[in-house]
């Protein structure tokens, strides 16, 4: 009876496949262009002052409502002007930077609130818990929109009511899934092995656990984004965001809503650049969370 040898020349690695490098590929253009794209708002954003072409404020009658310098317009406005005559290139560039400060401050405030409440919470377990995810069932029932206007009224539409109203329910999901990871982790071996030498419960939440929990943070964190933005636009589009003349895109959405078959410039353009923002986001987080979870990585 023959015996087949294998050469080793016809070994193929699975990682030298035709499709294992197609997913290479698509998994570095799943990071690079979102990064790119979110990398050069940043940029825009801080940088507003001196690459933006015109005062985002500034008004010209004799330029209202001109058309983009690729559709008939003039170079001096390449995406055209509202109809107050502002640039609504420099507009889009100047409410990058709210829309972006207002991301930052709510995932900053939102994740240090639910990750605490969820790490308490799973850890200790019992009453503490059951209270805990009844706060966090009720906060997911009530929608963004009807906070942000309860609180415009109150407190006049600003950025702070914009914050304000994103923070104080988007604590909610960190909270859960915090709470879910704390519950895989807290009869763990090394979490066991520091009970038994002595640490106290909130030395092993803070030095064993959280470090443990901190790629799904980040997974959550970065696709939290597009949601910040949409509601902060949302809630600028319907009146109840930063009041203009602040230039937010939102409210510039909602400026051109009146005039889209004539200018549709005016509201088209935000429009894409929330959209970037939003799909930039979401595909950033696909990526991380290919990326750090460990089951995801064995597929």
């Amino acid at each position: 009876m023959d015996i087949a040898i294998a050469r080793p020349e016809l070994v193929v690695e699975a990682g030298e496949t035709g499709t294992g490098r197609r997913w290479d590929i698509f998994l570095q253009l799943n990071f690079c262009i979102p990064a790119a794209v979110l990398l050069l708002l940043v940029v825009a954003a801080i940088l507003a002052p001196q690459v933006s072409p015109y005062d985002p404020l500034q008004t010209s009658l004799t330029q209202r409502l001109q058309p983009p310098a690729f559709a008939g317009g003039t170079g001096a406005h390449l995406l055209g002007t509202d109809k107050l005559g502002r640039d609504v290139l420099s507009r889009i560039i100047f409410g990058a930077r709210v829309s972006l400060s207002v991301s930052l401050l709510v995932i900053l405030i939102t994740s240090t609130i639910g990750t605490t409440l969820g790490i308490v919470g799973g850890y200790l377990g019992g009453f503490v818990d059951s209270l805990l995810m009844r706060i966090t069932d009720i906060s997911l029932a009530f929608p963004f929109i009807l906070i942000g206007f309860l609180l415009a009224v109150i407190l006049g539409p600003s950025v702070t009511t914009v914050v304000l109203a994103i923070s104080l329910l988007g604590w909610a999901p960190y909270a859960r899934l915090i709470r879910g990871e704390v519950l895989k982790l807290r009869n763990a071996d090394f979490v066991l092995q520091a009970r038994i030498v002595g640490c106290s419960p909130p030395r092993i939440m803070l030095t064993h656990i959280f470090p443990n929990i901190v790629n799904p943070l980040l997974i959550l964190a970065t696709l939290s984004v597009g949601l910040i933005i949409l509601v902060e636009s949302a809630l600028s589009y319907l009146g109840a965001g930063v009041p203009p003349p602040t230039a937010t895109w939102g409210s510039m959405v909602s400026d051109g809503r009146s005039l889209i078959d004539t200018a549709w410039w005016i509201s088209f353009f935000p429009g894409v650049a929330i959209g970037l923002v939003v799909l930039s986001g979401n595909f950033l987080g696909d990526w991380l969370r290919d990326r750090l979870d460990p089951r995801l990585r064995q597929i």
